[in-house]
């Protein structure tokens, strides 16, 4: 199999060990390249959400396995983990079965660039949110998961194409688009203050490539709902993919060139 060769990979907010996790989709699209740096950018396994509703299968277990032969192939994997796997955050500064584990890290694009990598929750505490409004996002999120699950369930039965829906909600609620953006300005100007060119993150479940008068801000997005992934190619180029029957290119940053801004996914 002719496999996609890039130069750095990123993903996050995989959540296996959830029932939405869309680990078919991951399975593939691991499957289908070749990288030197595999970024693993949190929420890759879903921690938290085990102790409360232990799940898993047998494609959970087959995404651990090609991540496992990515690293024994040469690829260099670097897990920064988020707030659903934070537990393994003990490991950072440690090497197991190849996958070198971190709280974050600076990587250094083919063009020079400098980007910060980390998942983003560190971010969420800039917001005075109660924590009884935290915790009813949380089943928000997951009733809109549930719902997301079961519609693509008959979608395929009917034959259509994979759609992630709460986009939809994400970019007409008011509420959760402000949310987004005010979530983006804090990690471009903690960006710009670090001296950084970029930052690349997770966390919020919304890709999106957006220049910030000079500091980019790089989301990849996830693979529960949107089922997207950042790629890095040899020339210093980053393009957002959507990953599914479809696949797309949502948004792509050329080398020393300004941002092209994304698509919605469900176009």
């Amino acid at each position: 199999m002719t496999r996609l060769s890039y130069r750095s990979v990123f993903v996050s907010d995989v959540h296996l060990g959830y029932a939405s996790c869309r680990a078919d989709y991951l399975l593939d699209f691991l499957r289908s390249l070749r990288c030197e740096r595999l970024y693993l950018v949190g929420d890759i396994v879903d921690l938290e959400n085990m102790a409360k509703r232990p799940y898993w299968n047998a494609r959970h277990g087959e995404v651990v396995a090609e991540i496992l032969a990515l690293a024994a192939r040469g690829t260099r994997v670097t897990y920064i983990p988020g707030n659903h796997d934070a537990p393994l955050r003990c490991l950072a500064g440690q090497r197991i079965a190849g996958i070198e584990f971190a709280l974050n890290a600076v990587h250094v694009g083919a063009d020079g660039r400098r980007y910060r990598v980390s998942h983003g929750d560190e971010f969420d505490a800039h917001c005075a949110t109660p924590r009884w409004l935290l915790r009813l996002g949380d089943s928000l999120q997951g009733f809109v998961c549930a719902v997301n699950r079961r519609c693509n369930a008959l979608l395929r039965l009917l034959g259509w194409h994979y759609r992630p829906l709460s986009i939809l909600l994400k970019t007409r609620v008011g509420a959760a688009f402000r949310f987004i953006r005010e979530f983006e300005q804090r990690v471009a100007d903690d960006a710009r203050a670090g001296g950084f060119d970029g930052h690349i993150c997770g966390h919020i479940h919304y890709a999106r490539l957006h220049d910030h008068d000079g500091v980019v801000y790089l989301n990849d997005g996830d693979w529960v709902e949107h089922c997207t992934g950042l790629v890095e190619h040899h020339d210093g180029t980053f393009e957002l993919l959507h990953w599914t029957e479809q696949r797309l290119t949502l948004a792509r940053h050329e080398a020393s060139a300004p941002v092209s801004m994304p698509l919605p996914v469900a176009a």
